[in-house]
């Protein structure tokens, strides 16, 4: 590849990551100050003190999808490190009603993710403790995040900085209270949000229904075959289809408030970008990455060209693996199969295709690919939003 369209495409997936960060629902401020905030060594977590496991920061229940609370998990991470404490294992939820929040689920971290291998992945960097660890000695200090135009992403940093200094120090627990603070102000490098990412490993009962899933896929996609592949080598595609209803609301106003056309995706527009991927070897399956309960459109199986062979849950046979859970580990699952997809094509937009794309990025890096421009790299990614005359391979 040429190396000028390299390192065109390497900007790209930056800038790709960046938005998702950025663009993380309710942050504050400028999207100028964001950028020099990223930039900002004065900010960086690379040496400070130890964490200390004797003062706890308690947050409130994680609400939104699945990545959206990944995201602001890793942001109560970072604020407790940036105030040397030990972050209470905090409550997911596991349903999506995020505005009735007297109907959200919640569901405790331990469950969706493992508790001792995250201590023990992001050991001297983040900690998080139970609260069966508390003693109960001195009064939880309350901090109530600010909100509002007043509130800027400077004032959050001052009032985070008073907390490290005494008499609110001296408190055994900072509990911070206030509607989702960590769809709020952020402070930190991408990098650090990636260490983050880097520690969390999904319970075994998620890893196993994962595994089936992917099994499966490879089970069909090596009937339409004729060769010597064994099933766990039969690669397959796994496309994060965005045309859910409640995306498609969303998207449209994202386009109106950015000035931008090209977020939305139509069924069509999809099917016609991945058939301009290259070097596919086909028949191969197509995995449809979708919420089900909140599709309108029942046709998503037909007008595909022919070699792609799409398929969702139903059609693949998996949909009572995935409907005896709740959405937070229905969308765990489908994380993990997209994870593990020879091909991923997802929504540039969307925060879940950027994480998917993120750390199958990390993977190539701990294997000491600094460069794709010059090998067939594994866990190719594609994205299909943004005005695409070709189809190119983002090389991450």
């Amino acid at each position: 590849m040429n190396p000028a369209v390299c390192k065109f495409l390497l900007l790209v997936v930056c800038i790709i990551i960046f938005r998702t960060l950025f663009s993380f629902p309710g942050l504050g401020g400028s999207r100028q100050d964001q950028f020099s905030l990223f930039l900002s060594s004065s900010l960086s977590l690379n040496s400070q003190s130890p964490i200390q496991n004797n003062k706890f920061l308690e947050v409130p229940q994680i609400v939104w999808g699945l990545n959206n609370q990944k995201i602001a998990f890793a942001r109560a991470c970072l604020t407790a490190r940036l105030l040397n404490r030990t972050l209470l294992m905090p409550s997911l939820s596991a349903s999506l009603f995020y505005k009735e929040v007297d109907l959200l689920e919640p569901v405790a971290f331990d469950k969706i993710f493992k508790f001792e291998e995250f201590n023990s992945r992001c050991k001297g960097f983040i900690q998080l403790g139970r609260f069966s660890d508390l003693t109960n000695q001195t009064e939880p200090f309350e901090l109530h995040k600010g909100s509002g135009r007043k509130w800027t992403v400077e004032r959050d940093m001052d009032q985070l900085k008073q907390c490290k200094k005494d008499p609110i120090d001296q408190a055994e627990v900072i509990r911070i209270v206030g509607k989702n603070p960590f769809l709020w102000h952020d402070h930190w490098p991408v990098k650090d949000y990636a260490k983050i990412f880097e520690c969390l490993d999904v319970v075994d009962e998620i890893s196993a229904e994962a595994n089936k899933v992917v099994s499966q896929i490879r089970k069909i996609g090596g009937s339409l075959r004729s060769g010597n592949e064994t099933n766990s080598h039969v690669p397959y595609v796994a496309v994060h289809m965005r045309i859910e209803k409640d995306w498609m609301i969303h998207c449209k106003k994202l386009e109106q408030r950015s000035n931008i056309s090209q977020i939305c995706s139509s069924k069509e527009e999809i099917m016609e970008r991945v058939a301009k991927i290259g070097g596919l070897q086909k028949p191969v399956i197509v995995y449809l990455a979708i919420a089900d309960s909140l599709l309108e459109d029942s046709s998503i199986l037909s007008g595909w060209e022919e070699g792609l062979v799409p398929f969702e849950k139903k059609r693949l046979g998996v949909w009572d693996t995935f409907n005896k859970y709740p959405y937070l580990v229905k969308s765990a699952i489908d994380y993990e199969v997209c994870l593990s997809a020879d091909v991923f094509v997802g929504n540039s937009f969307s925060t879940f295709s950027s994480l998917v794309v993120l750390e199958r990025t990390q993977k190539l890096l701990q294997m000491g690919v600094q460069t794709s421009c010059t090998v067939d790299v594994r866990w190719p990614s594609y994205a299909y939003t943004g005005r695409m005359d070709t189809t190119e391979r983002t090389d991450v």
